[in-house]
């Protein structure tokens, strides 16, 4: 029976909450690592190569396993960094795709060419539900997964709620969509949102009806995950600093990010014993 392997992002460590400290990288591996959590994403968008490979070391010395987060700018450039992950041991790299045709033709030979790039390269990928990238449009990427069926999706639920801009409660057509989404992901992450805000603080009353909606994803990607396979599953939390995490007047931000991480993870760790298949 498979494990949930919950991770945390060193993007969202610079800073992990509202002092506004940034930690070193081996402060952060060492926080990341006493909180409990199994591994740390590398978002090569947010940093480059090097900064990823100078905090291997770091994560090698707290157990902690890298998550290799790529943007690549062109098709043939995903190659490099497959091969980094797998030196590094990431258990697949998310892809946010930086190559993006005006329409699903020209989409498909690219999603195509990285599929194939990932087997002949023995790293595994998922396309990772995103602004901004191939898989901006739910609507695009549903018609990507009906073309490729290899395609496999890392769920982060939040860009999906803004880009369509979804009135709750959401209509059973727009759930069912999202359902299809979440039936072809092998990893979700952790934020919420709303049709307005990409990432709400969870513990403010108004935001509570968005947060029990993102539980009730969490725990149906769990549930359907685990009737399909034994593998363990990869939650990413990722609570981004700002202008992802909303601030006030002066700039500070309105709670802690790290705190709400913390519960989030926890959320997650019963999701996944709910979701256990009887």
């Amino acid at each position: 029976m498979g494990d949930l392997q919950i991770y945390t992002s060193a993007w969202a460590m610079k800073p992990h909450d509202q002092t506004g400290v940034i930690l070193s990288d081996a402060e952060i591996a060492a926080k990341v690592a006493e909180a409990g959590y199994a591994g740390l994403a590398l978002d090569l968008g947010a940093a480059d190569v090097a900064a990823a490979r100078a905090m291997e070391p770091h994560l090698a010395r707290h157990g902690l396993t890298p998550l290799i987060v790529a943007f690549p700018k062109t098709v043939s450039s995903l190659r490099d960094v497959l091969k980094m992950a797998k030196d590094m041991g990431s258990p697949f790299v998310d892809v946010i795709g930086q190559v993006t045709p005006l329409n699903v033709e020209g989409m498909i030979p690219v999603i195509r060419a990285w599929v194939e790039m990932s087997e002949a390269e023995g790293m595994p990928i998922q396309f990772e539900s995103h602004r901004n990238c191939i898989t901006n449009d739910l609507y695009t990427t549903l018609s990507l997964l009906d073309a490729v069926p290899e395609m496999r999706m890392c769920a982060d639920l939040s860009h999906y709620v803004v880009d369509r801009e979804f009135w709750f409660p959401m209509c059973e057509r727009d759930l069912g969509l999202i359902s299809r989404v979440l039936e072809r992901s092998d990893s979700f992450q952790g934020r919420v949102a709303s049709r307005q805000q990409i990432q709400l603080q969870i513990d403010f009353p108004q935001n509570r009806k968005w947060v029990e909606l993102f539980r009730e994803w969490w725990l149906e990607g769990f549930t359907g995950y685990r009737a399909r396979t034994n593998d363990d599953c990869v939650f990413l939390c990722e609570l981004g600093p700002p202008e992802y995490a909303m601030t006030d007047a002066t700039g500070r931000e309105m709670s802690s990010r790290w705190d709400e991480a913390l519960t989030i993870k926890r959320w997650a760790e019963d999701a996944w014993t709910a979701a256990a298949p009887k």
